[in-house]
């Protein structure tokens, strides 16, 4: 019985070491370029930049691109301003069958249709083996603006969590726009009173 609970428990600890990026935590530093990938561009890529505003970050798969095609699209119906939301594309080049040219052909394509979002090459899959997410998948992470990890999903995202997620960032975005004020000083009543 004692090796039937074990083997349970190891079960469910393994598929919570996958089931995304840990909360409330900020993920270890990634940075891509040269032969680890880059921008479309080529220019380097680092995860330092992912603050200042809410990020959403999709690793996909390209052969899993239509995965989370729900998410995205409930991202793009919510029309957030650029100056509080930001987008990148992490493209898990590793991950398909399909030639490199072919791949940045697309993504050069998609980087002109949509220029707010950020396209950035991982030719091998640095975020998998720095971030732990799922290979040949698609993952959604969302960013607070100090770079923290508040939403973390390795695969298809549920309707639930599409609501979720999408209030999350609604929360911080209204933190954004209306930050709450600063505490104020309480003056130290008990020493005025002692020296009276």
């Amino acid at each position: 019985m004692k090796k039937v609970s074990l083997s349970i428990l190891l079960i469910l600890l393994s598929v919570g070491l996958f089931a995304g990026l840990p909360l409330g935590q900020k993920a270890p530093v990634l940075k891509l370029s040269g032969g680890d990938g880059g921008r479309v561009d080529d220019t380097p890529w680092s995860s330092n930049e992912l603050v200042g505003k809410v990020w959403v970050v999709v690793h996909a798969d390209p052969d899993e691109s239509e995965l989370n095609n729900a998410a995205t699209e409930a991202l793009k119906a919510e029309d957030y301003p650029k100056d509080v939301y930001g987008s990148v594309a992490l493209i898990n080049m590793a991950a398909t069958w399909k030639p490199n040219f072919a791949i940045n052909l697309i993504l050069s394509g998609k980087q002109e249709d949509y220029p707010s979002t950020v396209y950035v090459r991982d030719n091998n899959n640095m975020v998998g083996k720095k971030w732990g997410l799922a290979d040949d998948s698609n993952n959604i992470v969302v960013f607070d603006p100090s770079g923290k990890v508040i939403f973390s999903v390795d695969g298809k995202v549920s309707d639930k969590d599409i609501k979720k997620m999408i209030a999350l960032i609604n929360a911080e975005i209204e933190l954004l726009r209306n930050p709450p004020p600063p505490p104020v000083e309480m003056e130290d009543t008990e020493e005025t009173e002692l020296t009276e």
